[in-house]
């Protein structure tokens, strides 16, 4: 039996001893022989354990990362591995494009307004800026002035002709009585010479009149021409669309003085859609204009978009490097461009986006039918 004495640190007061049952106590608890553990062993047989334990949770993580890498590298392949399709037809990966058109000016000079903001919807014909035009209105105010001046040219032109065909026929007249008063000896043979002279004189005097007018109205025409010239550049510093699309790139402004060809705006012409393939020789060469193709794209491949090859090249040429796989850069192949019909685009103007990548399905065998999945299935309009 043991004697314990129990204290209270936060008392003052002692309390009394008491008993400790043998079975009780820590000493009799241990067996004799046993050896005894020092606290840097116990401590280091606890940092051993703990270090243990977290190498098998990072091995378990790592584990886990890697499952997740697979199914993820798996699911990448199915989805943009192409699914293998029927004999009759061809596939390709490539990206969506859209034919770019630079609306410039035609002659240096400063901006008026620019109608167009960047994302708008364009129709053809639609006014997308104008240039200041003052200076070329009025040169056209004068071009006209010069057309009057020409016209009166004409009018005093036409008036001398009358007026030498007079002078003419006077002298006609007067060469006839002069031959027959010669005949009769009342005038002198000079006197009919003289008269000869002046008929020819007068004759000459009427052709010059009348190239006067044809100079005239030469010269109405050459006005005329300037001032229609002014007003194709008058027509022309209003800059229209020149087929429907969007508004991509603002690139000057209100005030900015542009040079000859200087751009105002690019924008993108939505009738002219089309996805750039590349196909070997072997697929190409059974190719014809026109045949049927499906574009899927990566964004939204729930659609079927159709569409039809509209250029097949007539040379072969290196894979470009937008294609995955060095391997395949190495072949030769043809540029294949499958277009999608305007009356589609016209529908889904909003979602045509230039630059998305997806894959063509170009149909070889004209007589071979489209699979299931490549059905036709357009987002609603």
């Amino acid at each position: 039996m043991q004697i314990v004495t129990e204290h209270d640190p936060s008392s003052s007061v002692e309390v009394l001893p008491r008993e400790l049952r043998e079975e009780d106590s820590p000493i009799s608890a241990r067996p004799v022989n046993a050896p005894v553990t020092s606290f840097r062993e116990t401590y280091d047989s606890g940092i051993s354990e703990q270090v243990r334990t977290r190498h098998r949770g990072a091995r378990w993580l790592i584990v886990a990362m890697l499952v997740v890498a697979a199914a993820a590298g798996l699911y990448a392949w199915k989805r943009f591995t192409p699914a293998p399709l029927p004999a009759g037809f061809a596939v390709s990966n490539g990206r969506l494009e859209a034919r770019q058109v630079e609306i410039a000016t035609k002659l240096a000079g400063r901006i008026e307004t620019v109608l167009a903001q960047e994302g708008d919807f364009v129709e053809a014909g639609q006014i997308i800026a104008r240039m200041d035009t003052n200076t070329l209105r009025a040169q056209l105010q004068e071009a006209r002035a010069d057309v009057a001046r020409a016209r009166t040219a004409v009018d005093t032109a036409a008036a001398v002709v009358e007026q030498r065909r007079s002078e003419l026929e006077l002298a006609g007249r007067t060469l006839k009585r002069s031959q027959e008063l010669v005949k009769g000896g009342f005038i002198s043979s000079e006197k009919l010479d003289t008269d000869n002279a002046q008929m020819k004189v007068t004759s000459a005097a009427l052709v010059a009149a009348q190239s006067q007018v044809v100079e005239s109205k030469s010269a109405v025409t050459a006005k005329n021409a300037t001032a229609a010239r002014i007003q194709a550049d008058i027509d022309d510093s209003i800059l229209r669309a020149p087929s429907a699309g969007r508004v991509q790139y603002r690139l000057a402004e209100p005030g900015e003085v542009l040079a000859a060809g200087g751009r105002v705006v690019d924008m993108l012409n939505l009738t002219d859609v089309y996805m750039t393939v590349f196909l070997p020789e072997a697929l190409a060469g059974k190719l014809v204009i026109g045949a049927d193709a499906r574009l899927v794209l990566d964004a939204e491949p729930q659609y079927v978009i159709p569409a039809r090859v509209t250029f097949v090249a007539t040379e072969a040429q290196f894979t470009p490097k937008t294609v995955e796989t060095a391997s395949e850069r190495d072949k030769l192949v043809f540029r294949v461009k499958a277009q999608i019909g305007p009356e589609v685009l016209r529908t889904y103007w909003a979602r045509v986006k230039s630059g998305v990548p997806g894959v063509a399905y170009v149909r070889i065998d004209s007589t071979a039918p489209w699979p299931e999945k490549l059905a036709i299935g357009l987002p609603p309009g």
